[in-house]
């Protein structure tokens, strides 16, 4: 079923989009809904593009690429887009994406970033870290795998937006495609890069899927009768940089056709890149010689040559040679260049006999790893792509005879008896007939192909023809889970075991439950579920115990779990796990206690995470903590851990004290110490009631240690755990001390609230911030021991409150600064509230220009000498983000910063409004209200 999110989506959507977000290309198709679902038919969006400098164009794809040019390299003027600004999060100022890119980065090392969809699926490297491009040299700015897959889709989304304008793409169904063989983090990854692109509620559909619904879409008028004879299709998908196989049983009964998919195949990292480095390889020893390299910059830029001649040799009126150039760098880019020619023949034998070699079906691909590893893509071993189609049938042998109902006896391959081409590397009819004619020869008779005129562009319109099955228009393809997932457990025996959770088909949604199994889980504290994952066809039972130390099973990353606490009396609760498969093809789990149906906790797929803090014994300078660490957990334990008959009041007063004696300045303790430390506290939270004082240092180390609520591992579930404080409130509330603590705790954390949490506290401090308060005695009163300026600290730090919340709050906080005898911190509130560039919140959530450019009209009738706090929020109103919707005009930019420099005010501030501009560590204790912790770098 459709969530709420995709259903209120698909009640608003006039256009189901699909997007291919390919290795090489991106492609854009849609539907137009508004006249019905049965009368839409998928149409392709043509993506705007820069070609040439200054030059854009309307192409039919977008190529995955980005060039990041140096410094002065490109006029600004070259690289102007339809569409203004850049509201990418981290994305670099100035980067071409497209067509150009590809071009640019032929001629130069080291500045394109390709094959980004690779890097989403390499697990041996960070994907969310700035690897690329990949051995740029220094000074070229680098970009992760994840922000350039978010690029692409930004582009596209922005270059949608511009061309329909009153129907966004985030407001429309969205589809994108994935390999069938992309793994749990994969596909979680690339749901975070469309969020990223500001597409927040994308579906998943593999791309083999893809292309038969496309297939079905363009011949739903006699699908039936053309598959009558049919019983098991093959799809094989290879693209730019993976080849993706998948088996769908086919049945026609009384006249009705289903389609199952029923085999997947293993992540392959082997397709037309392959064949592009393979021909730079046979270039670079032409062009240096034998023995001799090129750096690896100058193989990235060669790659894109060979590509371009590989395209044009392999082409239908094909030219006999093709030449291929190296330029080089610096002064030498025209002196240095080096050329070499590559022959119609010698290409058409390096693709054909070493991708598709006619070989036995027996042949299974080789396992050494050959020179085909480059660039650190663990690509396959084995570059012929027919070997790996034979393994795969193979490996589904049971699934493929029962779909062609053939009996184990037969000595023949269960071969498919139908085949469906797709990807770039088709675009060739050599190979293409070569594929054939492999299949042909295993099968020992003909193997029909179906139709596909348009390789490249299928996968986007069978994406939005799978949009349209989804709504009942036409065939939906079953089949379910593509996988079995089992856990890992501690066995006696010897070699691996685990437990099946969720068998291969299982379907979208349906909850699976193990009923035989039960585990013992300590609350509070996060544990560990190690998984694995296998795609063959051997069947698997729920709860079954299977042997696990074949290559069949692929392990996946632990899952993390911290059972909260605050809702049992128990330390440790005996649960079941309840699995199912999500929207997007992933698993999803859940610990459900045996005692209490109702008590259930969400388990994570943790892409990467470690704890700040392992458990207590283990050497904690292993873990980046101090080797005294330990001394200071003690004389935590010794101000909460004992009992309220030995509670000493001067060891509370002086725990700070102590710890920085311990540890050094509490301002150098960096973010692993600090989340150590507040760990250490959140364990004896419990204790904190014991006395005021308790209280009091209690809130304010936590808050201290785990500010600004991000940027560590595993702080979402340390700000789950600290939530239910929030709703408990403050014990001891007679001191205003106490109520500072209390606030600048939740301001501390603020960055790590999500909406609503956020509009749970601004709702509890409202009433004291609205001028109806001033003629309120009650109200007032209550005000000289709640620390009022803590509490509109605190306020303005809400950034994620919805921009109607902020404006009503702004418009308060204006109209208590009307009066002489305010407390200035109100200035600080208010540029907090109306900042273009937010410390942790979206940029979409930000107060429109016009609202705040009438709050700039108070603000600029202040003394700005006398009163620097109205200075800086006028700094924070008018500083450059670099979007022209956001950003305020520049008449009222030079106003700010002529009335800065009359004012004498530091030269940066000027700076944060003439120029988009990174703050500084001052700047940043301003903006946030206190330095951030060391270590911590806030990205812009």
């Amino acid at each position: 079923p459709s969530s709420p999110i995709r259903q209120s989506n698909m009640a608003s959507s006039r256009f189901l989009i699909g997007i291919d977000l390919g290795t090489t290309h991106t492609v854009v198709a849609y539907a137009d809904v508004s006249s019905g679902l049965e009368k839409s038919q998928p149409r392709l969006f043509e993506i705007a593009q820069l070609v040439a400098p200054g030059e854009v164009a309307e192409k039919p794809m977008l190529p995955s690429f980005r060039y990041h040019p140096t410094t002065g390299e490109l006029a600004d003027q070259d690289m102007l887009l339809p569409w203004s600004g850049n509201d990418l999060p981290g994305e670099n100022e100035r980067v071409v994406i497209g067509e150009w890119a590809r071009e640019l980065g032929s001629k130069v090392d080291g500045r394109l970033v390709s094959s980004a969809k690779s890097w989403l699926s390499h697990p041996q490297v960070d994907r969310s870290e700035a690897i690329l491009p990949w051995a740029a040299g220094e000074g070229v700015d680098k970009v992760s795998p994840v922000l350039a897959s978010a690029s692409y889709l930004n582009h596209v989304r922005r270059a949608w937006n511009h061309a329909h304008p009153n129907d966004r793409m985030e407001r429309q169904e969205v589809v994108v495609t994935v390999p069938a063989s992309f793994d749990e983090v994969a596909r979680t990854l690339t749901v975070e890069a469309a969020s990223l692109a500001g597409l927040p509620s994308v579906l998943l559909l593999e791309e083999p899927q893809a292309v038969c619904y496309d297939w079905y879409a363009r011949n739903r008028a006699n699908a039936a009768e053309r598959l009558r004879d049919s019983r098991l299709l093959l799809v094989c998908d290879v693209g730019g940089g993976t080849t993706d196989l998948s088996l769908i049983r086919i049945a026609v009964v009384q006249g009705e056709l289903t389609l199952t998919r029923v085999g997947v195949g293993d992540h392959l990292m082997l397709g037309g890149d392959n064949v592009d480095l393979a021909l730079a390889h046979l270039a670079e020893q032409r062009i240096v010689g034998e023995g001799a390299k090129l750096t690896a910059a100058s193989l990235s830029q060669l790659i894109q040559q060979t590509r371009i001649a590989k395209e044009m040799l392999l082409s239908d009126q094909p030219p006999e040679f093709a030449k291929v150039t190296v330029l080089g760098a610096g002064a030498r880019l025209i002196g240095g260049a080096r050329s070499c020619k590559l022959s119609l023949q010698e290409v058409r034998k390096l693709a054909l006999d070493g991708f598709f070699p006619l070989i036995e079906f027996h042949e299974i691909p080789g396992r050494r790893r050959s020179a085909m590893v480059e660039f650190g893509l663990p690509y396959a071993a084995d570059p012929a792509v027919s070997k790996h189609i034979a393994a795969f049938l193979s490996h589904h042998s049971t699934v493929c005879r029962e779909a062609l109902q053939q009996t184990e006896e037969t000595s023949r391959p269960a071969v498919p008896d139908t085949v469906l081409f797709n990807g770039g590397v088709f675009n060739s009819p050599a190979l293409k007939a070569r594929a054939l004619a492999a299949l042909g020869i295993w099968a020992d008779k003909p193997v029909r192909e179906l139709d596909n005129d348009s390789p490249q562009l299928a996968v986007a319109y069978g994406a939005v023809a799978y949009s349209l099955a989804r709504h009942g228009a036409q065939l939906r393809i079953g089949g379910g889970s593509a996988r079995s997932f089992f856990l890992q457990i501690d066995s006696e025996k010897e070699g691996r075991q685990g437990i099946c959770l969720l068998p291969k088909g299982t379907e979208e949604g349906k909850e699976i439950r193990l009923q035989d199994r039960k585990f013992a889980l300590r609350l509070g504290q996060p544990v560990q579920f190690h998984l694995l994952s296998s795609s063959t066809d051997k069947p698997s039972v729920v709860g079954e115990l299977c042997s696990m130390d074949d290559d069949n099973f692929v392990p996946l990353p632990p899952l993390v779990a911290a059972l909260d606490r605050s809702s049992s009396k128990t330390e440790e609760v005996e649960v079941a796990l309840v699995c199912r498969l999500s929207e997007i093809g992933t698993l999803k789990i859940e610990c459900v206690s045996l005692e209490h149906e109702q008590q259930r906790w969400n388990v994570e797929f943790q892409i990467r995470r470690d704890l700040a803090r392992q458990r207590r014994g283990i050497q904690p300078e292993l873990h980046g903590l101090p080797a005294n660490f330990e001394s200071a957990t003690k004389l935590i334990r010794a101000v909460f851990g004992r009992s309220k008959k030995e509670f000493n009041a001067k060891a509370v007063k002086r725990l700070r004290r102590d710890l920085e004696r311990v540890l050094g300045k509490q301002d150098d303790w960096d973010v692993p110490l600090l989340r150590a430390l507040f760990d250490e506290l959140l364990g004896e939270q419990n204790h904190r009631r014991r006395s005021e004082e308790h209280e009091r240092i209690w809130f304010n180390l936590a808050g201290f240690g785990l500010r600004p609520g991000f940027g560590s591992p595993l702080d979402g579930w340390r700000m789950q755990q600290i939530w239910p404080l929030f709703e408990k409130g403050l014990q001891h509330t007679r001191q205003a001390q106490s109520w500072a603590r209390w606030w600048t705790f939740w301001r501390r954390v603020a960055g790590g609230l999500k909406q609503q949490q956020q509009q749970q506290i601004f709702d509890c401090i409202v009433d004291y911030i609205d001028p109806a308060a001033l003629k309120n005695r009650k109200l007032l009163a209550s005000l000289q021991k709640r620390s009022f300026e803590d509490m509109l600290r605190l306020a303005g730090s809400l950034e994620n409150l919805p921009v109607s919340t902020k404006i009503d709050l702004g418009n308060m906080l204006l109209q208590r600064l009307q009066r002489a005898s305010e407390t200035p911190v109100g200035w600080w509130a208010l540029g907090r509230v109306a900042a273009r560039e937010p410390f942790h919140g979206s940029a979409h959530n930000v107060i429109p220009r016009e609202i705040v450019q009438q709050w700039l009209v108070p603000l600029m009738e202040q003394d700005w000498k006398q009163n620097q706090n109205a200075a800086f929020a006028a700094v924070m109103m008018g500083r450059k983000s670099g979007d022209r919707n956001r950003d305020l005009l520049d008449k009222d930019c030079q106003t700010i910063i002529g009335k800065l420099k009359a004012a004498r005010a530091p030269e940066s501030w000027s700076q944060m409004v003439s120029m988009v501009k990174e703050l500084d560590d001052s700047e940043i204790k301003r903006v946030f209200g206190e330095k951030l912790p060391a270590g911590l770098k806030l990205i812009e």
